[in-house]
C-alpha cells in the first residue's frame, strides 16, 4: 500500500513538471483571461486576488499571488505584488503598477481567490494600497520559506479581512511571519502560530483548519467545504463569492470616518 501510495505522488510530480515546465518564459502568454471585469464597463469599485502557478519546476510547488484594485469610474486596474527578481537592480520587489489583473502568470492561468465590488469598497481600495506600501520585507526575497509574493498577499490582507480571501495551500510564504509567533490567520481572521513559517497551525473561519509542516499546508475547511493538500491545491466544490461589502463592516467604516473628524 506504501509503495502505491509513492508511485501515485511520483507520478503526480512528473505530471505536473510536464505541465508547468513546458513553457519559455521569453514566449509564454501573459495575455488576460477574462476574470476581471472590464474596467471601462464597470463604473464601481472591484478588488480581486489572483493566485497562479510560478512558472518552472517551482510551479509543481507553488503560486504566486497578488491583489488588483480599480477604483470607482477609473477605467484601469493598479496591482500589487512582489516580483523577486526586482532585487537584481533595485532595493524593493514591491511592484504597483496598471496592469491587466487576470493576466496569465508566464502562460499559467490565475484564478480568483477573492473579489469585492461596489459601496464600501473605496475605502477598502485605500486601506490595501496602505498596507502594501508599510509591508516591512520589500527589501528580500526568499523563495522558501518567505517571504516572497505570498507572503506580501498575506499581509495585506490581514489589513483587510473583509476580503474574506482564502489563500490556496500552495501559497507558500504565506504563513511567514518573521519573528512573530502569534498573530491573525493570512485571511485577518481568526488565529495562526508560526514558527517562522517552517511550522504553524491556523484556524479561522476563512481558512478553517490548516496545519503547515515545512511550508506545506495540509488542511480542512468545514465552512467552505474542502480538502487542502501540498502540491494539489484546494480539493472541493468551486468556490462561490459574496462580492458585497457586509451592512455591517460599512456602518462600522462610516463611524471610524466620523470619528476621525476633528470636533468644530
Amino acid at each position: 500500500m506504501g509503495c502505491l501510495v509513492v508511485a501515485g505522488c511520483v507520478a503526480l510530480v512528473v505530471t505536473m513538471v510536464g505541465s508547468v515546465t513546458g513553457q519559455d518564459g521569453r514566449t509564454a502568454s501573459q495575455e488576460p483571461v477574462g476574470l476581471a471585469p472590464a474596467p471601462a464597463a464597470t463604473p464601481e469599485p472591484v478588488i480581486q486576488v489572483y493566485a497562479a502557478r510560478v512558472r518552472g519546476l517551482r510551479g509543481v510547488f507553488g503560486v504566486h499571488t497578488w491583489i488588483a484594485v480599480k477604483p470607482a469610474a477609473v477605467t484601469e486596474y493598479t496591482v500589487y505584488e512582489i516580483i523577486g527578481w526586482r532585487l537584481r537592480w533595485q532595493d524593493t520587489a514591491l511592484v504597483v503598477r496598471h496592469r491587466a489583473p487576470d493576466a496569465r502568470w508566464f502562460g499559467s492561468e490565475p484564478e480568483v481567490i477573492a473579489e469585492k465590488r461596489g459601496a464600501g469598497v473605496e475605502e477598502l481600495i485605500a486601506r490595501v494600497d496602505k498596507a502594501a506600501h508599510a509591508y516591512p520585507w520589500a527589501g528580500e526575497y526568499t523563495m522558501w520559506p518567505g517571504p516572497n509574493s505570498n507572503t506580501f498577499t498575506a499581509w495585506v490582507l490581514r489589513a483587510v479581512p473583509e476580503l474574506e480571501a482564502d489563500l490556496p495551500p500552495t501559497a507558500i510564504g504565506k504563513d511567514y511571519s518573521g519573528a512573530k509567533l502569534i498573530g491573525s490567520a493570512p485571511s485577518g481572521k481568526g488565529f495562526q502560530l508560526s514558527l517562522f513559517g517552517l511550522l504553524g497551525l491556523t484556524g479561522s473561519s476563512v481558512e478553517g483548519l490548516e496545519l503547515n509542516v515545512l511550508g506545506l499546508t495540509f488542511g480542512l475547511n468545514p465552512f467552505d467545504p474542502a480538502l487542502k493538500l501540498p502540491l494539489i491545491g484546494r480539493v472541493g466544490p468551486s468556490r462561490t463569492f459574496d462580492t458585497k461589502v457586509p451592512e455591517a463592516k460599512l456602518k462600522e467604516a462610516k463611524a471610524g470616518r466620523l470619528a476621525d473628524k476633528p470636533a468644530l
